[in-house]
Order: C-alpha cells, then sequence, then structure tokens
C-alpha cells in the first residue's frame, strides 16, 4: 500500500520586517569557520579533509574517524563487554508492567529503525519520538508510517509552521545551515518527553564526532553531558542567540520570543534532567555501526524503502531522506568546508571495508559538488527567499582559502579529488 502526498501545503509569507532586515549588519555565527585550517589535507585511509571541524590527523595523516574504525572493526574494542554493558542497563529500565521503558528519537530511517528494533529484541518497550522535519519528504513519510505499521508506537511533534520556517531562515543566513533549528529541537524535545512520561533512558543512534571524525572527548563513554551539545552541534552559539539576533534582523517579532513558542527547542533546566536521572545513551557504543547494515536491517525489519531516484550530491538513495530541504543542510557544508555530501558517505564505506579509497575518490569527483536543483524551488519558498538573495548568502560563507573565483565562476582550491598529503597550491 503506498501512501498518498499529494497535498497542497500553503506556505504564507514570512512578514519579515525590511526596514530592520535592510538595516541589519550580517556577520556569520558559525565559530567554526575561524578554525578551518588554511592548509588542506585529506586523511591517507579515507577521503576526508582536516576542513571537517573538530577532526584530527595523527602523525600518520590518518584521521581519527578512521583510527576508530580500525578498533571497531579488527579487533579493539570488546563487544562482549559492551553487550554485557547494554544488558545490565537494561536490566535497570526494563518495566514490569509493559509500559513504556525507553525513548528513542528517530524518523523511520534506517538508522532509527535499527535501534528501535533491536532493543525490543532484549524486552524493552521503545517509544519512539519524532521531531518533524521541516517538509516531510514522500518516501520519508512513506518509512515513518511502516516504521509504526510494523507494531511501534510513535510521537510525533509538529511546530509552528510559520516560526519553524523563520528559524530555518535566520540559521541559513547566520550559521549557513538551514537545518540549525531541527538540531535544536531534535536534541531537546525528548527531553522534555523524558520528563513529561518519567523516561529517564534514551537511546540516539551513533556518536557522531566518533564516527564520522570530531572530537574524541567522550569516544569511551555510551553517553555525553547537555554541556557538550553548544559547541558540538550548535556551531558555538546558544538557541537564545539565534533568537535575539533574529528579531534583530527583522524575521522574528518581539512577541513571539516572550511567549512560550519556542520551549521545546531549549533543554528542560538541568536541574531537573539531573533530579529524574535522564541519560541519551548512544547505541553505537554498544554495537557495531555500520550505516550499509543499517540499510539492509531497515529493510528486512519494517520494509523500509530508498528514495526511488539518487540523491542529488551523492550517489546512494537511502541515507538522509526524510526531508526536502535536507540537501541544502549538506551543499552549504560543501561550500563552508570544501568537501560535500558524497565524501562523508563515501568514507563510512571505506572504513567498514565496503569500498575502496580509490572508488570514493572518483564518486566525490562526479558528485561532491552537484548542486540539489530538484529540491531549489522548493527550498526557496520554504526560506521565503529570492534566488538572488540564496547565492548572496551563499557566497557569504565562501572563505578565500577554500574558493576562488575565475571568469566569473566560483572554483575549489583543492578539490577532494586533487589534494594530496601536505600539498600547498
Amino acid at each position: 500500500m503506498k501512501m498518498n502526498m499529494n497535498v497542497n501545503i500553503k506556505l504564507p509569507s514570512l512578514d519579515i520586517d525590511t526596514e530592520k532586515y535592510n538595516n541589519y549588519e550580517f556577520k556569520p555565527m558559525d565559530a567554526q569557520l575561524s578554525k578551518v585550517p588554511k592548509e588542506i589535507k585529506l586523511c591517507k585511509k579515507c577521503i576526508m579533509p582536516n576542513t571537517r571541524p573538530r577532526i584530527e590527523f595523527d602523525e600518520e595523516g590518518v584521521c581519527n574517524a578512521c583510527r576508530y574504525a580500525e578498533k571497531k572493526f579488527h579487533g579493539g574494542i570488546d563487544w562482549d563487554a559492551r553487550e554485557k554493558e547494554l544488558k545490565e542497563l537494561l536490566d535497570k529500565h526494563r518495566s514490569k508492567d509493559g509500559s513504556f521503558d525507553c525513548l528513542v528519537p528517530g524518523s523511520g530511517g534506517k538508522d532509527s529503525v535499527f535501534v528501535a528494533e533491536e532493543l525490543k529484541k532484549y524486552g524493552m518497550h521503545p517509544l519512539l519520538v519524532t521531531w518533524g522535519p521541516f517538509m516531510w519528504a514522500p518516501i520519508g513519510y512513506q518509512n515513518y508510517i511502516n516504521w509504526i505499521q510494523a507494531g511501534n508506537d510513535g510521537l510525533v511533534l509538529f511546530q509552528n509552521g510559520i516560526l519553524h520556517r523563520k528559524l530555518s531562515r535566520i540559521g541559513f543566513e547566520l550559521l549557513g545551515d538551514n537545518f540549525e533549528p531541527f538540531t535544536y529541537g531534535q536534541k531537546a524535545f525528548v527531553f522534555h518527553v523524558a520528563l513529561r512520561f518519567k523516561i529517564p533512558l534514551i537511546f540516539y543512534g551513533e556518536n557522531g564526532e566518533v564516527e564520522y571524525g570530531g572530537s574524541t572527548k567522550n569516544q569511551n563513554k555510551p553517553y555525553e553531558s547537555v554541556e557538550d551539545w553548544q559547541n558540538f552541534y550548535y556551531k558555538g552559539n546558544t538557541f537564545d542567540n539565534l533568537l535575539n539576533e533574529g528579531v534583530k534582523m527583522g524575521i522574528l517579532k518581539e512577541e513571539e520570543i516572550e511567549n512560550h513558542n519556542f520551549d521545546f527547542y531549549k533543554t528542560p533546566p538541568i536541574e531537573e534532567i539531573k533530579k529524574l536521572g535522564i541519560q541519551m545513551h548512544w547505541f553505537s557504543y554498544y554495537k557495531k555501526w555500520n550505516p550499509l547494515e543499517n540499510y539492509s536491517y531497515a529493510q528486512k525489519a519494517t520494509g523500509f524503502e530508498a528514495a526511488p531516484e539518487r540523491t542529488e550530491g551523492t550517489y546512494n538513495s537511502y541515507c538522509s531522506i526524510d526531508d526536502e530541504t535536507d540537501p541544502f543542510h549538506w551543499y552549504l557544508g560543501f561550500i563552508k568546508y570544501g568537501y560535500g555530501r558524497c565524501t562523508r558517505e563515501a568514507c563510512s564505506e571505506i572504513r567498514s571495508g565496503d569500498m575502496t579509497r580509490e572508488e570514493a575518490l572518483q564518486l566525490a569527483k562526479k558528485y561532491d559538488a552537484e548542486f540539489p536543483e530538484k529540491a531549489f524551488k522548493g527550498f526557496l519558498e520554504y526560506l521565503d527567499m529570492t534566488e538572488e538573495h540564496f547565492w548572496e548568502v551563499i557566497d557569504r560563507y565562501r572563505l578565500p582559502h577554500i574558493w576562488k573565483k575565475e571568469d566569473g565562476e566560483w572554483k575549489l582550491r583543492h578539490p577532494v579529488w586533487e589534494i594530496e598529503q601536505g600539498k600547498k597550491e
């Protein structure tokens, strides 16, 4: 049975105060940009450049994500001991009356399906918690419904549509990431649910910092502190900073931030989290994480389907396919750091042994710079923005040691597929 998503969605004007907006002095607020290395290097095992925020290369020129993958796949981690830890944790929280005993944030994508279905094998009763996407893609919605129909209970929050669009516009302009409001809510909302239902155990999928290259602070821990979020996921900013700048820009109104419109975007008081003993755990700490295997797992478990066509900017059709605006999160990363979605996804497959480095370089050459043309019109409508202004914002985020302009056309100085270790232009 196929879901019919042929709906006519109304997107009213965002009612921006043009006088404030025209007088606002735009300065990128992404604190990570100032830390992008001037000398661009490529990992000798995968194809990730050192421009990825917080990634580290060792003396042999290998990134920390590859080093972690060596441990993960080749005997450096005692997975039997990790499973024992998992069982002990679940034994403490498993309900005796059949009530919900853990929370799994997710969308019905391959990774959240893997986590929830595995927990059920241990006798747990998870409640699925979904922070609604900006614009649910038809395939994403279908996969979510498949997840529910496979025997799960789900709680979905749809945000105030106008305010969510305004936040996305602010994130796009000031942080170079339209997805930032989603990240705030994705992290915070499940803690609100935990408090409301008094369910202290939360399971996310993977520790992205460890799996893909970033801080190794929590490499040997199953969870992170709430205090880590700001630096790891929020680009060095707080949500209140974003709101206040939004008012100065004329996109948000004072009365909109004075009410409780944005409570679910903000983490509940830390003292309440500590009082209930809420902990968020990465399932990847306990189980060997492999996105490609998660895809196969989800196909069998819930009938998860890939998108009908390859996703623009990469070679596959099964990663991050929930949201119609999702391609621009990845495209902005390409603009800021000089590597694209294809590179990131290919690196995961190199580390798992499912792709060679040479194959990955060829794919990056073919797809990394691909513009998400199919989603462009809808994206402009969602942000209530002209195409001309879109490119003005994009150009703000082109660092001069990443980009150069030749004959009126922007070009990467150091394309991933051309970089040699230590090479300078």
